[in-house]
């Protein structure tokens, strides 16, 4: 099999994951953990493994003058990331969060027009704006069955964190190009584990695990090495055969499994605005990531 083929098949697999997740974290928090409580083990799961993986790594220095990106990536690409997903999530369902984590290629786009002057055209800025406003109809209109307690605030800050996330791409494209990624992604996560433990520690604390059954144990397992650590590695992957874009599209994927996985566990259903919304951000993802053909 072509190393194409096998990246394909990762980035394929990272969206199934990602969307399994969301039910998933959806069972654990806020009932068993809070979500910032959530993060910190998330987080601090982590970073043990990507240290343990970097002892059998080749060695590389990083220069002091990349540490400034290192922890504007651990900011933008694990804390503020994580808290306001997670938390977004659970006072949101799991359809609504994978629905608008799929406008990141969009922000990703008007990002780098903005901080790298890239040009836009209209037909971009067009696919922008549809992608908006159908980000906008869920957040306002977007209500859900089940422990969606405050649908329109949780589905604001999934936006909040698809932002966060979009920043963080640009960030760590330059530390791509310069480093093995096993070299920087231990400080990302590392610097990132001392951001949310102010967050996350009381409420980790009120954890009694001896009240927590075994199998909401297997998914925060779950969540740490294959939601968090895992699909990072299979990205790295990805990202060294495909084009970033072409990863991108895979996040397209992602609602779809949620989707399928939240409805045939009854813990979302289908409605008129959520459809409309998701052919709405579709059709802005197309336009926006669409090439020129070139004749």
């Amino acid at each position: 099999m072509s190393k194409r083929n096998l990246a394909l098949i990762g980035a394929t697999i990272v969206s199934i994951i990602y969307g399994v997740t969301f039910t998933i974290a959806k069972d654990v928090m806020p009932l068993y953990i809070d979500a910032y409580g959530f993060i910190l083990l998330r987080v601090g799961g982590s970073v043990l493994l990507f240290w343990l993986v970097w002892l059998f790594m080749p060695k590389e220095k990083i220069a002091l003058n990349d540490f400034p990106r290192i922890i504007a990536a651990a900011f933008f690409g694990v804390a503020f990331n994580m808290l306001t997903f997670f938390k977004g999530l659970s006072l949101t369902s799991p359809i609504s969060a994978a629905v608008i984590m799929v406008s990141t290629p969009m922000i990703v786009l008007t990002l780098s027009a903005i901080i790298m002057k890239e040009r836009m055209q209209k037909r971009m800025v067009f696919g922008i704006i549809l992608g908006l406003i159908g980000t906008a109809f869920l957040i306002l209109y977007g209500k859900s069955i089940g422990s969606a307690t405050n649908a329109g605030l949780g589905n604001f800050l999934v936006l909040v964190n698809a932002i966060s996330y979009g920043f963080y791409l640009i960030i760590v494209k330059k530390l791509m190009d310069k480093y093995n990624a096993f070299t920087f992604v231990k400080w990302i996560y590392l610097f990132g584990f001392i951001m949310v433990l102010p967050f996350g520690w009381s409420q980790f604390q009120t954890v009694e695990w001896a009240l927590v059954p075994t199998d909401i144990c297997w998914k925060i397992v779950f969540v740490v090495v294959f939601s968090t650590f895992l699909t990072y590695l299979l990205n790295l992957l990805s990202m060294k055969e495909l084009k970033p874009t072409t990863v991108a599209v895979f996040i397209y994927l992602q609602p779809l499994f949620a989707t399928i996985f939240a409805i045939s566990l009854g813990k979302d259903e289908l409605s008129l605005v959520k459809i409309g919304s998701a052919i709405l951000i579709f059709v802005g993802v197309y336009l926006v990531t669409q090439k020129k053909s070139v004749q």
